[in-house]
């Protein structure tokens, strides 16, 4: 990964799974409202 260390590696996968959750959870909120305002066929 090029980081200096195991533990530096670590630290960013942690924090970048974090931030790929929080984008998949608003992501996912987005489709929620869209499906809400389709109308029905």
């Amino acid at each position: 990964m090029g980081h200096a260390s195991t533990k530096a590696a670590l630290i960013y996968l942690h924090r970048s799974g974090a931030r790929d959750k929080a984008i998949a959870d608003a992501l996912s909120a987005m489709v929620e409202q869209a499906q809400k305002k389709e109308p029905e066929e």
